[in-house]
């Protein structure tokens, strides 16, 4: 698997399990919703700093978005958003900086005729 593009990063305080948030730790890789202004997306969360994020953490992530061009131009350092699992949150956060959302979605439109596995896993 190539390595993902770092379309934006985050600050993330997950909800300690006592609060209603995850029972155990996530790891890189974890694909939670992320929700900001009234939509839920797919995103996949790598940890820089962390091999583990237990409930109650605060961390720093890289978001890949699995439809990055839906998000340019409607995504900007300091968007809030929640972390969902279903309809269930488990944490929230803010956007720090955009990174590389502009030369994913551009990849993606060149991509357009190639099956969707194949953007990531291939």
């Amino acid at each position: 698997m190539r390595e993902l593009p770092r379309d934006v990063e985050v600050e993330i305080i997950f909800l300690p399990a006592e609060a209603g948030g995850r029972q155990g730790p996530a790891f890189s890789g974890y694909r939670p919703q992320f929700y900001y202004s009234g939509h839920d997306w797919d995103a996949i969360q790598t940890y820089p700093d962390a091999e583990r994020v237990n409930p109650g953490d605060t961390v720093r992530a890289y978001l890949t978005f699995m439809s990055p061009e839906m998000h340019v131009g409607k995504i900007f350092a300091g968007t809030m958003f929640l972390l969902r699992e279903g309809h269930k949150t488990v944490g929230y956060g803010r956007v720090t900086q955009v990174l590389e959302l502009e030369h994913s979605a551009q990849r993606i439109r060149e991509e357009a005729g190639r099956p969707y596995t194949a953007r990531y896993f291939s």
